[in-house]
C-alpha cells in the first residue's frame, strides 16, 4: 500500500497548505477573467503571491518538523502544476501566442504524470524535483505573474516571454524524460514498498 494512513498524512500543515493553494485556483480564475481595472489585476497578483509564499514555506515546514510524507510528495508538485497550468490558460485567453506554451506544458506534465504513475506501480518514486524543473517553475511563475500585473504589455514583449518560457519547459521535459528512462538514482524504492516485501 503506497499510503498507509492518508487521513493522518493529509492533516499535516504542509499538505493543508498545498490544499489551500488548490482552493485559491478557482478564486484566481474568477477574479482574473473578470478583471476590469488595475485593482482587480493587483488582487489576482496578490492571490498568486500568497500561493507562492505557501509553496515556499510548506517544504521548509515539512523538513524542519519531519512532516515529509508520500502524499505530500505528490500533493505539493500537483498544486504547483495545476496553478501554473491555470495561469498559462488564463493568460492565453488574453495573449493567444501563449497557447503554444499551453500545449508544451500539457504534453510535458502528461508525460510526467504517466511516467510517475508507472513508477509508483513498481513501488518507486522520483525523490525530488530536478534542477531544470525548479528553474522552469521559477521562470514560469515570475514571467506569468509579471504578465498578470502588467496587463497591457507590448505584444513583442509577450512573444519574447513566451519563447523563453517554451525553452525552459522543453529543457525541463528533456531532463525528466532522461531521468525516467535511464534508471536515475533519483528514482528510489518507497519505504512502504520495502516494508511489504
Amino acid at each position: 500500500m503506497i499510503i498507509k494512513d492518508w487521513k493522518k498524512d493529509i492533516l499535516t500543515i504542509p499538505n493543508l497548505l498545498s490544499l489551500f493553494r488548490l482552493v485559491l485556483i478557482p478564486v484566481y480564475i474568477v477574479i482574473y477573467l473578470n478583471a476590469q481595472d488595475m485593482t482587480d489585476y493587483y488582487i489576482a497578483g496578490g492571490i498568486l503571491a500568497v500561493s507562492c509564499l505557501t509553496d515556499a514555506i510548506d517544504g521548509k515546514i515539512a523538513r524542519h518538523f519531519n512532516m515529509i510524507s508520500t502524499l505530500g510528495k505528490i500533493l505539493d508538485p500537483l498544486a504547483d502544476k495545476v496553478t501554473q497550468f491555470t495561469l498559462i490558460v488564463c493568460l492565453a485567453v488574453r495573449y493567444p501566442v501563449l497557447w503554444l506554451l499551453v500545449g508544451l506544458f500539457f504534453v510535458k506534465e502528461s508525460f510526467q504524470l504517466i511516467a510517475g504513475f508507472l513508477t509508483l506501480r513498481r513501488g518507486k518514486m522520483l525523490t525530488g524535483a530536478l534542477l531544470a524543473g525548479k528553474i522552469s517553475t521559477a521562470v514560469l511563475f515570475v514571467s506569468l505573474i509579471l504578465m498578470v500585473l502588467l496587463p497591457n504589455l507590448d505584444p513583442k514583449v509577450v512573444q519574447i516571454i513566451t519563447v523563453i518560457d517554451c525553452v525552459v519547459v522543453i529543457i525541463s521535459f528533456i531532463g525528466y524524460a532522461r531521468t525516467y528512462y535511464t534508471h536515475s538514482p533519483m528514482i528510489q524504492e518507497l519505504e512502504e514498498h520495502k516494508d511489504n516485501q
